[in-house]
């Protein structure tokens, strides 16, 4: 039997927030590293959210990743000194973020077409040798050559290993992965390489090993939102039963609503909207009344009611 592989818990903006994170953690595991959500540079410094959201005494996850996302060497030098001043001796470099918003200004995948920005970016690698940097990329903004192109200049730099989500960055989460794009980036990598896209359950990971026996580590977003039980499945070679599912579930929620609860100063009606995020994309199969409830939901005490009849169902 092949050796277990890495899981890593993708970086979502909105979803996979301190408080998530650390509800996972508790409840399921099975990941072997998380990511925050990118952390970027405003006009007026940074988002109070984020530098609270990256702070060590709001995470209890075995091992967490900050993720920065920049345009310019300069900007990613100012969003390091923070993870440096938090302690952090690793940072992940986004180069995948498909929103066109931030991409058309050449953050994330946008700055992919642009070999000669890239290279000033990752610069940064070679400025901060005590920091073990890693890269999360898509196969390019418009063609999956890109990556190619951009090759060279990766294997140069001293990675601690490359994320490749197999799509280009105008798809954002459209189509299907393009595992030929990504048989071919594998090839001239010199890096290790994970694989992050279209992951939603255990058999994904192996039929994926299987088609790459190479790679480093699997890292999966939205297949974990979706089954929060995934990576723990995969490690325990077991699928959980439905009231060890429905358990643990309970318990993530129930965590992850009061810690909103006592932080959120907007009232019920931002609490209702957090919530309401944090189903989106789960229990897909789940009764379809049941999910509509949760979802239509229009004051704190429905939600609390929909809850209640989802986690009573037998």
């Amino acid at each position: 039997m092949q050796d277990i592989l890495p899981i890593h818990f993708a970086p979502l903006q909105g979803y996979t927030e301190a408080f998530y994170r650390n509800a996972h953690a508790a409840c399921f595991g099975g990941i072997d590293s998380y990511y925050t959500p990118f952390v970027r540079l405003e006009k007026d410094g940074f988002r109070n959210k984020d530098v609270r959201e990256i702070a060590p005494e709001s995470n209890q996850v075995p091992h967490l990743v900050p993720q920065l996302i920049a345009t310019s060497i300069e900007k990613a030098e100012t969003i390091l000194s923070l993870f440096i001043e938090k302690g952090y001796k690793e940072a992940d470099i986004n180069l995948g973020c498909p929103f066109p918003l931030l991409a058309k200004r050449h953050n994330g995948s946008g700055i992919l077409p642009y070999p000669d920005e890239v290279k000033t970016l990752l610069g940064l690698t070679l400025k901060y040798p005590q920091i073990s940097f890693s890269v999360k990329m898509r196969l390019g903004w418009e063609n999956p050559d890109e990556c190619l192109q951009l090759a060279p200049i990766l294997n140069d730099l001293p990675l601690r290993h490359i994320t490749m989500h197999p799509r280009l960055g105008k798809q954002q989460y459209k189509g299907s992965v393009d595992l030929n794009g990504f048989d071919a980036f594998l090839n001239v990598c010199q890096h290790p390489l994970i694989y992050n896209g279209d992951i939603n359950c255990p058999d994904d990971v192996h039929r994926i090993r299987q088609q790459f026996p190479a790679l480093a580590g699997v890292m999966i977003g939205r297949g974990l939102l979706a089954n929060p039980a995934l990576a723990l499945e995969y490690k325990e070679n077991r699928t959980l039963t439905p009231d060890e599912m429905k358990e643990k579930l309970h318990i993530m929620h129930t965590s992850v609503y009061n810690q909103y609860a006592a932080q959120l100063e907007g009232g019920d009606g931002q609490l209702l909207n957090k919530m309401k995020t944090f189903w989106e994309y789960l229990a897909p199969n789940a009764d379809r009344k049941l999910m509509k409830a949760i979802h239509k939901s229009t004051s704190l005490s429905k939600y609390n009611q929909a809850i209640q009849a989802f986690f009573s169902q037998r």
